[in-house]
């Protein structure tokens, strides 16, 4: 296919190694998904992600009401269970004073024997003297303990459940909406983007999206919840050791912030290689076979090495800084623990405290520590998706293609009456390609466009269907502005056949009833057999029922081109385009071709643009183009009489066939060892 000098071609697929360098130097997938320039804005980021959740705000009032009773329920526990740490030990205290003897008489024998914490702890822990340990009691609070435990662990199944029913939920919603944004955004986005890069930001950004917000939505609501249920809980047990805990709360929060803020970085430079090294990866497989020729392997893998190792480094970089966070968290908490446990200990030892308030409230200090600790070891989880997440709202936010106007026009009686009128384009807008082009196809007509490559000829047949915005003029088909047309109106009355085949995984069948849906089986024959696939497809063991990959690799590249021609065929369009179509088949096939294609012409206007000038003889128009101009144009007998552009073309093509090589390259002729052969400047 002619591509028109100046177009973007960041998304061609075969960008190989010697294949030419970008501006500043360099190979082209060197610069393919490189770092921005600006580091994420975390805040806002996951504030949209998380406002993407908010249809579903009545499972989510489900799922906080749940977790509020299980995590309530979950804080209830210790206090139960150091109700029977008093229990045993009150028993083990009974045990030891003489029975019979009132309580309040064996703490005041004990103050006046100058044990007055031990006498104060008598009072308070309420223990009979002479009495064990009372079983039934026990035995009363564990089962209300393990009822707790038991109810708070139902209900934060079904609110995980719920939370993960809404988080998938979402995520099929934001996969739907990156597939429809990719249908609405022009053509020029994917010129500017390699596919790798853009498959990474659809695939693996979205699932790592998805899994940040499995692992963490749960586990933030919960840990915040335990925290404030946790905290109310140690003021209650003793305001003096919940100060203790709650220092080391801020010192917590600046370490993780400190961390946070070094592995932001790293995390979306990790994720912007991995679209990088995607590319890279996609782009060599497309070219394999092409790497080979030019055996241009090692360079290859040096690429690949080279991002890999970019990916590595960043990588290392962002899971290190942020795995910090949770051994800092968990030696803070750590220092706090111990402190509680002394403290805790001489209270105990003063009686201001009982046994089991004190295993209690060490039981809240870790629960207390331990959401903070929870929270800080998903801060790696949070950056990264984050960071995926706000790749995947930069597609989302990428500049749509123009609208369909509010009412669109349609072609009623569908002749393909095509007319340009003082067309202007220019793929950048310092450098103008078609200025002030005009022309008029009349129903029914061919219409070849020849050039050198450059000259315009792809972008002609692109503008027409619409694949790119006008920068002035207008084209109308049969009297109808284009750009008054919903683009599927418009593209519906046009079959297209490309150089540069394209076949999708399925059967021979399919991919020829992919031209038009509704086909019977005995239509998808016609075409077939009208474009000659019908000759090779009866060769093979599963005729039509041949499955074929998505690069066609099981059929040859002309059987595929005969494919993409019975598609265009089987449509049965009323303006046809046909783009080198006939490149890649034999020569007497591409005659046999040239009959079909001339019976599918019929009462339609066709655009044929062609290299072989014996092709297109027969056109009832041959536009010739130079720089997106029309230089010449009439019937091939009329433009070889005018001895202009085409004449210098058909005759570099016939006339020339066997050019005398000293009239393009001076040559030196070697000595007697070598008679007759040509010696190039230079060296072979």
């Amino acid at each position: 296919m002619s591509e028109p000098t100046g177009k973007p071609n960041g998304a061609v697929p075969a960008r190989l190694p010697g294949a030419g360098a970008r501006q500043g130097g360099g190979p082209p997938w060197m610069s393919a998904g490189m770092p921005a320039e600006k580091s994420m804005n975390f805040g806002p980021t996951a504030k949209r992600l998380v406002g993407r959740l908010r249809p579903y705000r009545t499972q989510l009032s489900m799922v906080i009401g749940l977790a509020v009773l299980s995590v309530a329920l979950s804080v209830i526990g210790p206090r139960i269970l150091g109700r029977a740490t008093d229990v045993i030990f009150a028993g083990v205290l009974g045990r030891r004073l003489p029975a019979g003897v009132p309580l309040d008489r064996a703490a005041a024998q004990a103050r006046q024997s100058g044990a007055g914490g031990f006498a104060d702890l008598l009072l308070r822990m309420h223990v009979v003297p002479g009495a064990g340990i009372d079983f039934t009691r026990l035995s009363q609070v564990l089962l209300l303990a393990v009822a707790v435990y038991v109810a708070a662990g139902l209900l934060g199944w079904v609110q995980g459940y719920l939370l993960n029913n809404v988080v998938q939920r979402a995520i099929l919603k934001l996969r739907a909406d990156v597939e429809d944004k990719l249908n609405r955004l022009p053509l020029p986005y994917f010129d500017r983007q390699p596919r790798g890069e853009v498959l990474s930001r659809v695939t693996n950004d979205i699932d790592n999206i998805a899994q940040t917000l499995s692992q963490t939505l749960s586990q933030l609501l919960t840990s915040l919840l335990m925290v404030i249920g946790v905290l109310l809980m140690m003021v209650l047990i003793s305001p003096v050791l919940a100060a203790i805990a709650l220092v080391a709360v801020p010192l917590s929060v600046v370490v993780t912030r400190q961390i946070a803020k070094r592995s932001q970085r790293q995390f979306v430079a990790q994720w912007q290689h991995t679209g990088s090294l995607n590319a890279q990866i996609e782009e060599a497989f497309s070219g394999h076979e092409l790497v080979k020729v030019f055996g241009r392997g090692r360079e290859v893998e040096a690429a690949f090495a080279a991002k890999n190792e970019e990916l590595y480094q960043a990588s290392f970089a962002a899971q290190f800084v942020s795995g910090i966070i949770m051994p800092s968290m968990m030696f803070i908490g750590n220092l706090s623990y111990v402190v509680i446990a002394v403290v805790g200990g001489l209270r105990v030892a003063s009686g201001s405290m009982s046994l089991g308030d004190v295993q209690a409230f060490i039981q809240y200090s870790r629960q207390f520590t331990q959401p903070l600790t929870q929270v800080a070891s998903m801060a790696n989880l949070l950056q990264s998706g984050v960071a995926s997440a706000e790749r995947v709202f930069d597609l989302l936010d990428a500049e749509e293609q123009t609208p369909a106007p509010a009412e669109p026009v349609r072609v009623g009686q569908p002749h393909g009456r095509v007319e340009f009128e003082h067309v202007s384009f220019r793929y950048h807008a310092d450098q103008p390609l078609i200025d002030d082009l005009s022309l008029v196809a009349e129903p029914g007509h061919t219409i070849a466009i020849v050039g050198p490559t450059g000259a315009g000829k792809t972008t002609l047949v692109n503008l027409i269907m619409r694949f790119y915005e006008l920068a002035g003029g207008r084209i109308t088909l049969d009297g109808v502005d284009i750009t008054a047309m919903r683009r599927d109106d418009l593209r519906r009355e046009i079959g297209m056949v490309l150089q540069d085949t394209w076949l999708f995984g399925g059967t021979i069948r399919d991919n020829i009833g992919y031209g038009n849906p509704a086909a019977s089986e005995e239509e998808i024959l016609a075409a077939a057999r009208a474009t000659f696939v019908d000759r090779f497809v009866r060769t093979l063991p599963d005729g039509y029922d041949t499955v074929i990959d998505d690069e066609g690799g099981n059929v040859s590249a002309g059987e595929r081109q005969l494919i993409t021609i019975a598609r265009a065929f089987l449509a049965d369009p009323s303006l046809l385009i046909l783009d080198e179509a006939t490149s890649s088949v034999d020569t007497r096939t591409e005659v046999l071709l040239q009959r079909a294609m001339a019976a599918l012409r019929s009462d339609r206007t066709s655009f044929v643009i062609a290299h072989r000038l014996s092709t297109i003889r027969d056109a009832d128009t041959i536009l010739v183009m130079e720089d997106g101009q029309i230089v010449e144009q009439g019937t091939h007998d009329e433009l070889l009489a005018a001895e202009g552009a085409y004449h210098r073309l058909y005759h570099a093509q016939f006339s020339q066939a066997v050019v005398d090589i000293d009239d393009v390259v001076p040559a030196q002729r070697v000595g007697a060892g070598a008679a007759g052969r040509t010696a190039w400047p230079g060296g072979r």
